[in-house]
């Protein structure tokens, strides 16, 4: 068995838990409102704009074994480059002014898994933050295209305000297999534990930012 396959039947549980968050469950039925989706919006704001300043600390931490990866990174920071302006762009077609996004404070659970990505490749090793690249790679093809129309008829918002997630759904495909690619070059029985272990933790950690999104949040909360 190839390391990605391993990597995906040894965090089934935890993939299965973020799945089961009360938001994402409602979302699938219908059950969405302008408030959840801006909420959503703004905690993805609060991680993505964090994307390239991982990829740049796990690239500087890499030894000189790992240099096929750190030409891979460069990659994925081009890729990358700008998406939580996306964001705000979605944010403002939804009538929030992104100036105040961005002076927003992220939730607790979002604060908590960056936090934990930046401590991981400085603690621990920097391979940990590919388990945060499977998990919100896998997630955003999962669920992304499918959420976008479920919220765009729900809540009969134009096409601009779903650049971040339509974009993200084709895009991570793409992602995706060469992330595959990558990780079936990890040989290391002790590399491939440490990036299972991450992606089980940023199955939580992801996880709980959705658990967080209760129907509750009203704009006065989230924007």
């Amino acid at each position: 068995m190839s390391f990605y396959n391993q990597l995906q039947q040894q965090t089934q549980t935890a993939r299965e838990y973020l799945l089961d968050a009360p938001i994402i469950r409602r979302c699938f039925h219908g059950d969405i409102t302008l408030d959840d989706y801006i909420a959503f919006l703004q905690q993805a704001y609060h991680h993505v704009k964090y994307t390239v300043p991982l990829l740049m600390a796990t690239g500087a931490k890499l030894d000189d074994e790992k240099e096929w990866l750190r030409e891979a990174i460069g990659e994925y920071i081009e890729e990358e480059m700008g998406h939580q302006e996306w964001i705000l762009n979605d944010l403002s077609a939804c009538n929030i002014e992104k100036n105040k996004v961005r002076r927003s404070q992220p939730s607790y659970a979002t604060e908590l898994m960056v936090a934990y990505a930046f401590d991981a490749i400085a603690r621990k090793n920097p391979l940990y933050f590919f388990g945060m690249v499977f998990v919100l790679e896998g997630t955003s093809i999962a669920l992304a295209d499918n959420a976008a129309k479920q919220i765009g008829q729900k809540l009969a918002l134009p096409p601009q305000a779903f650049s971040y997630l339509t974009s993200h759904g084709a895009l991570d495909q793409d992602h995706i297999v060469f992330f595959q690619g990558l990780m079936d070059k990890i040989v290391d029985p002790k590399e491939q534990a440490m990036i299972i272990h991450s992606a089980n933790m940023f199955y939580r950690l992801y996880g709980n930012i959705f658990y967080d999104l209760s129907p509750h949040h009203g704009l006065s909360e989230v924007a």
